[in-house]
């Protein structure tokens, strides 16, 4: 079984503003709140997502942890923290990997059909965006290619950088994809 290319969309939008099931957070350990889309999602969400959040105790980098939205239109938010990057030997990559795992993971767990991924890691952790778009991409094909319970994964970019890595890493998976199937081109 492999993973419909239309149940993943690329898009280029507020994560804030997403009528879906759930958005993810990048967040940091502490799940308090920060700087870009950590603090974009507080500010949104209202105090009561600061409240919640300071009954869970923080979160290990590569886990995730799940709260309601509150003033979101989203139903929930799934706080994912994504590794520092510190050059690519301290585990970073299977740190990554493990956040949209976990995400998805507890997507299905809570009946969402419909998540939005910010591009995790990418900004103030310094995570390499190229590298970061195929890690994403690869790990959300592989988990819809074995899960059907999710209607639909959004890849929201920030920016035009951002946009064209999350494109080049999806036309890379499709092309990966064609040739384990034999169908390359």
């Amino acid at each position: 079984m492999t993973a419909s290319p239309d149940r993943i969309e690329l898009i280029s939008n507020d994560i804030t503003q997403l009528r879906v099931d759930a958005i993810v957070n990048a967040a940091n350990r502490s799940l308090l709140g920060g700087g870009g889309v950590d603090g974009a999602i507080h500010r949104a969400a209202g105090p009561e997502l600061l409240a919640e959040c300071r009954t869970l105790n923080g979160c290990e980098t590569g886990q995730a942890k799940i709260t309601r939205g509150y003033r979101l239109p989203a139903h929930y938010v799934v706080h994912a923290v994504g590794p520092i990057w510190q050059g690519g030997d301290r585990n970073e990559p299977e740190l990554l990997a493990a956040c949209y795992r976990n995400c998805l993971n507890l997507a299905v767990a809570n009946n969402i059909r419909t998540i939005a991924f910010p591009a995790i890691s990418c900004g103030v952790y310094g995570y390499p965006l190229d590298e970061a778009a195929r890690i994403a991409v690869r790990e959300v094909r592989s988990f819809l290619a074995n899960e059907d319970r999710i209607e639909t994964v959004y890849l929201v970019c920030f920016g035009e950088a951002v946009h064209d890595a999350y494109r080049q890493a999806l036309q890379e998976e499709a092309r990966e994809e064609r040739r384990a199937d034999g169908t390359s081109r």
